[in-house]
């Protein structure tokens, strides 16, 4: 049945998890595409055979149909590539720009080189902004509601100077109202508390 193999590739797609990504089907891709060039080379042979396509309907419908086939299995290989690749810049959110071997493996050399390129891309751009700092915006994976929090120590710190040179003594149990991006490494290492 025309269609099936490409419509397997998706389905296998389909049914892994979320945040996950199945080792890439070489030999799925590849035994699509020789259908595809099946379908193609066949429909070639008929037409250049027709004598008169008037006449000869039966000819023409199969070839009409080989057709569609051709076309449905190049939009499932494409939507396949896609959503992969979707994915793998997705993951270049989460996880950062290193994969985790697990996923890494399951990637093709396209998509490795594809991601290299996202990474190295995505690192200009983050460079090139905020004001000749540069700024990570992957940092929030939901943009924060305000650039400034309210935060109380946990601790017994020290002093903290921030970019615009003040400087700041962190004491336990004192309350300070920050920038999110200058207390954030701050709040992970749980000498602050953000309060909401």
């Amino acid at each position: 049945m025309f269609g099936e193999k490409a419509l397997e590739l998706i389905r296998d797609l389909h049914r892994s998890k979320d945040g996950t990504l199945p080792a890439y089907n070489a030999d799925g891709v590849r035994q699509v595409l020789e259908e595809i060039q099946v379908l193609f080379d066949t429909n070639q042979k008929d037409v250049a055979n027709l004598p008169d396509p008037e006449s000869d309907r039966i000819r023409m419908a199969a070839v009409q149909m080989r057709h569609a086939g051709v076309q449905r299995n190049k939009r499932c290989l494409l939507a396949y590539l896609y959503n992969r690749l979707h994915r793998v810049r997705q993951m270049r959110w989460e996880f950062g720009s290193i994969l985790p071997p697990e996923i890494r493996d399951n990637l093709s050399e396209s998509e490795i080189h594809w991601f290299n390129s996202y990474n190295r891309s995505l690192g200009n751009y983050m460079r090139s902004i905020g004001d000749g700092g540069g700024l990570d915006l992957t940092q929030d994976m939901k943009p924060p509601k305000s650039l400034y929090i309210e935060v109380r120590c946990v601790e017994d710190h020290g002093e903290l100077e921030m970019e615009d040179g003040t400087v700041l003594t962190l004491r336990k149990n004192t309350q300070h109202f920050l920038p999110r991006s200058q207390c954030e490494h701050l709040i992970r290492q749980g000498i602050l508390q953000h309060i909401t």
